[in-house]
């Protein structure tokens, strides 16, 4: 025998969008505790989790450029400054790269794509970089370190760690806001 629970009947309203099994989904509010699906949409794209993705992906770009412009400033033998200057700028340029492929995928033109880019990453990867190099100031001999050395990986692991963790929110109350990576979303 069959045993209906109390939310069976709601499931089934829900499912048809009436008590009558008409579907008429335009009285679909009437239900209680239900304000439409737009709360959701919206809390969905201010999440934690979109935040995450978004400085994930801010992340990305900051690591590769920035290991990129560690590398060629040590290849040439430069000193800390101007290899630290090359990394930030690698940074920028890798994170706004990474956002412009996206958008222009999806269709938008190159102008509008750089103007989106700017908008979406300036401000997250401005704190990253700033909290990253700001960790690896702090470690002691990690400016000193060479690629060969465990300690520059480490250093850079938990500077890029710390960096996340600080961008994170700052992430998410721009896309609260529908700025930073809130911009990227409506172009997906």
């Amino acid at each position: 025998m069959e045993q209906h629970g109390p939310h069976d009947e709601h499931r089934s309203q829900h499912r048809t969008g009436h008590p009558d099994g008409r579907g008429d989904h335009a009285r679909h509010d009437e239900h209680g505790g239900h304000t439409g699906h737009g709360d959701h949409d919206a809390h969905a794209t201010t999440g934690w989790a979109t935040a995450v993705r978004a400085t994930l992906h801010c992340l990305t770009g900051c690591a590769i450029g920035e290991v990129l412009g560690m590398i060629i400033g040590t290849a040439l033998g430069w000193g800390n400054a101007p290899t630290m200057a090359l990394a930030i700028a690698l940074a920028f340029l890798f994170g706004y790269s990474l956002t412009l492929r996206s958008v222009t995928r999806a269709g938008l033109g190159l102008r509008a794509a750089v103007g989106v880019a700017l908008a979406a990453d300036t401000l997250s990867i401005t704190v990253m970089e700033i909290v990253d190099n700001g960790v690896l100031l702090l470690v002691p001999g990690a400016m000193d370190a060479h690629l060969g050395d465990g300690l520059f990986w480490g250093a850079l692991a938990f500077a890029f760690l710390v960096a996340f963790l600080v961008t994170t929110p700052v992430n998410k109350w721009l896309i609260g806001r529908g700025k930073g990576h809130a911009v990227v979303h409506r172009y997906h």
